[in-house]
């Protein structure tokens, strides 16, 4: 993706990577409706602070910064106010242990939010989105190493939770 010049232009290159964002902020939350608030709130605060971004960082490890720096902010907010709301959906299946839920046990979707925060974003970054180490470091606001260390364990941790052979 080449550098934004102008307002109109990252207006423009944000949107083009609304759909990566999202998809981040899905794995970050586990939740469309929270993920969809969290990419809301990071596209606004990317437009108005438009002026912080350097084209020398690249606007993707920016974007994507932002998007979980807005997730952890939301997710502090509830700590605070001591409630965290489950959708409606979630109470469906309580007290039926069943096929359903087992397969939804074994689904990546769930296997992804049984991952600690720190190895479920390098995994979304890095694996889903395609990033690369460098640029998820940046966006995680960490060391290429931590990147490293943080995927090779989340990896791990997948491939156990799926049943992979290890």
């Amino acid at each position: 993706m080449t550098a934004p010049e102008s307002l109109p232009e990252l207006q423009q290159c944000v949107c083009d990577l609304l759909p990566r964002l999202r998809r981040f902020a899905r794995g970050l939350a586990g939740n469309p409706h929270d993920a969809d608030d969290a990419v809301q709130i990071a596209v606004e605060r990317a437009l108005s602070r438009a002026s912080q971004w350097r084209p020398e960082q690249g606007l993707e490890p920016w974007l994507f910064g932002i998007v979980r720096n807005a997730w952890l902010d939301e997710v502090r907010s509830r700590r605070r106010r001591g409630r965290v709301f489950a959708p409606e959906e979630e109470g469906e299946h309580v007290g039926h242990a069943g096929v359903d839920a087992h397969s939804d046990l074994l689904s990546v979707e769930a296997a992804m939010m049984r991952l600690p925060e720190e190895q479920r974003a390098a995994v979304a970054l890095v694996l889903v989105e395609g990033l690369s180490y460098k640029e998820a470091a940046a966006a995680l606001e960490v060391p290429v190493g931590t990147v490293t260390s943080r995927l090779a364990r989340g990896r791990d941790t997948l491939q156990r939770l799926l049943g992979g052979n290890r």
